[in-house]
């Protein structure tokens, strides 16, 4: 391995502290004008900022009254609903206790017990020959 020397730039120092090392002033000159729009752009976008808060608090102000006057409009509409939807299962309830009253004079009339349990068939007999085995099948005797 042999000590090379390294090449010396072929200018002197920068003359634009933001350029950075090895940078050409050439190459600065041409980085001035886009450090220049940025900083323009920076400025717009603190100055929208700025001007846009005040902005943004009276949309924000705007959709809280929007939302109250809905509330208190759905108030009473609740309200409404709500006495509506009692009536209506109030009727359905006395409906129910009708309907159930008069199955069970219908069940009485056919010889059922009243309130004894209804089956819709009747259930088979056990045969006389079987026995219930320890493991609930029937066993034949």
């Amino acid at each position: 391995m042999t000590d090379q020397p390294q090449p010396e730039p072929t200018s002197g120092p920068t003359t634009d502290a933001n350029a950075g090392p090895g940078v050409q002033p050439a190459d600065a000159e041409r980085g001035a004008p886009a450090r220049e729009w940025l900083a323009q752009l920076q400025s717009m976008i603190e100055n929208l900022a700025t001007q846009a808060a005040p902005v943004a608090r009276e949309i924000s102000a705007k959709a809280a009254e929007l939302a109250a006057i809905a509330a208190e409009k759905a108030g009473p509409l609740a309200v409404r609903a709500a006495e509506v939807t009692a009536d209506a299962g109030s009727r359905f309830a006395e409906r129910s206790r009708s309907l159930a009253t008069e199955l069970r004079k219908d069940l009485e009339g056919q010889g059922a017990p009243a309130g004894g349990p209804v089956a819709t068939e009747p259930a088979p007999a056990p045969e006389a020959d079987s026995t219930p085995a320890a493991d609930g099948t029937l066993r034949e005797a």
